[in-house]
C-alpha cells in the first residue's frame, strides 16, 4: 500500500483509510466483536494504517471495538476519533446535543483514550461544528492535549472556510474529512483551494456515495430500518433510479481498465490531490480487500476525462442528507 502526507503536518498514512463506523451504526444491523475485530486486522494486513471511529459511533462501542483490534498493532497504524456530542442525548435532536466545550473536549479525550487502549489518540476531530462555542476554543482545548502528549494531530470535520482559517490561526489543522466522491464534489469549489493553502489534508468519507457507486442498488432495494440510508432522499427508490446514470459512467471505466466499480471511484478520489486519503467503511472482509487494492489502480489522463466530463453534466437526484443531518453542517 503506498504512503500518503496529511497536507505539511508530517502525518504518514496509508493512501487508503479505513472508516469503522459501519461495525456498530448507520449501517443496518450493527456487527459483534467477534465479526468486526477480524476484518480490522486483516486490513492492517492489507497495509491499510489509518482507522477512523469515533466516541458518537455505537455511541462508545465502536472505539471500543478499534481498540481491541488494534491494540496489538499499536505500533503500526495511525487512529483517529471524534468528539463534539454529548452522548446519550436524543439522536433526533442532536442540534441541541453538541457540545465542545474546552471541559467537555478533555474528558472526551480521556475516556476515548481509555475505549481505544492507547495512551495517545494521533489525530482528534471536532466532528461537527458547534455554534455555541467559538472555534478558537475547541482549537485551544486541542491544543492544550497535544502539549500533554495525549493527542497528535488537530481534525475537523464538515467546516466552512471561515471557521477552518480561525482554527488554523490557533492550532495547525493537519485534516479536515467531509463527504467527496464522484456524486458530491461541492468540496472542490471552496474548501480544497483552502486546504491546499494552508496545507492540510482533505479525508474524503463516504468516497464510494454510502455505497451507491458500487452499483449494488437498484429501485427495487429495501434498507433495514436501522439503515440510515433509508431515510436520505438520494436513497429513495425514485432517486435511486435516477442516479444509476453515474454507475453507468463508473462502468465504462471500469470495465476499460479490468477493475471493480468501487475502485473506479476510490482511484478517481486519489488521483483530484496527492494530499487526499479517502476512508471507506465496510464490514465485509472482500469488500475491505477490493477497497484497499484500489490504491493501485492508476487512472489514464483519458479515463479521468471521460469521468470527470461525465459528472460535470450530472446532478444528483435528493438530498445526501436528511434535513436533521444537513443542519448540522457548517459551510
Amino acid at each position: 500500500m503506498q504512503k500518503r502526507t496529511l497536507g505539511k503536518s508530517g502525518l504518514e498514512v496509508s493512501a487508503i483509510g479505513f472508516g469503522a463506523m459501519g461495525f456498530s451504526q448507520s449501517y443496518g444491523t450493527p456487527k459483534t466483536p467477534a465479526e468486526s475485530i477480524p476484518v480490522i486486522r486483516a486490513a492492517v494486513e492489507q497495509g491499510v494504517t489509518f482507522f477512523d471511529t469515533a466516541e458518537v459511533y455505537g455511541p462508545l462501542v465502536n472505539e471500543e471495538i478499534v481498540g481491541e483490534a488494534l491494540k496489538p498493532l499499536r505500533s503500526q497504524v495511525i487512529i483517529a476519533t471524534k468528539f463534539g456530542f454529548k452522548i446519550g442525548a436524543d439522536i433526533d435532536k442532536r442540534l441541541n446535543s453538541l457540545d465542545s466545550s474546552p471541559k467537555h473536549i478533555k474528558e472526551v479525550a480521556e475516556a476515548s483514550l481509555k475505549r481505544l487502549k492507547t495512551d495517545v489518540i494521533d489525530l482528534f476531530y471536532q466532528h461537527r461544528v458547534d455554534p455555541n462555542v467559538p472555534i478558537e476554543d475547541v482549537a485551544g482545548a486541542v491544543k492544550d492535549l497535544i502539549q500533554e502528549g495525549k493527542v497528535k494531530h488537530f481534525g475537523l470535520s464538515e467546516a466552512g472556510v471561515d471557521i477552518i482559517r480561525r482554527a488554523h490561526a490557533v492550532q495547525p489543522v493537519t485534516a479536515l474529512q467531509s463527504e467527496y466522491s464522484l456524486w458530491w464534489r461541492e468540496p472542490e469549489e471552496k474548501i480544497l483551494p483552502v486546504l491546499e493553502e494552508l496545507g492540510i489534508g482533505f479525508v474524503p468519507f463516504s468516497p464510494l456515495g454510502k455505497g451507491f457507486l458500487t452499483g449494488r442498488f437498484d429501485a427495487d432495494m429495501k434498507f433495514e430500518s436501522t439503515d440510515f440510508r433509508s431515510a436520505i432522499p438520494r436513497f429513495s427508490p425514485d432517486n435511486i433510479k435516477k442516479n444509476q446514470i453515474f454507475v453507468e459512467l463508473i462502468d465504462t471505466v471500469a470495465k476499460a481498465n479490468g477493475a471493480t466499480r468501487a475502485q473506479i471511484a476510490l482511484a478517481w478520489v486519489l488521483a483530484q490531490k496527492p494530499w487526499i486519503v479517502p476512508i471507506p467503511g465496510t464490514t465485509n472482509h472482500d469488500r475491505m480487500v477490493e477497497n484497499s487494492s484500489a490504491a493501485s489502480v492508476k487512472l489514464p489522463e483519458s479515463d479521468l476525462k471521460i469521468l470527470n466530463d461525465g459528472v460535470a453534466k450530472l446532478h444528483a437526484a435528493g438530498e445526501r442528507y436528511s434535513e436533521l443531518h444537513q443542519r448540522l453542517i457548517n459551510r
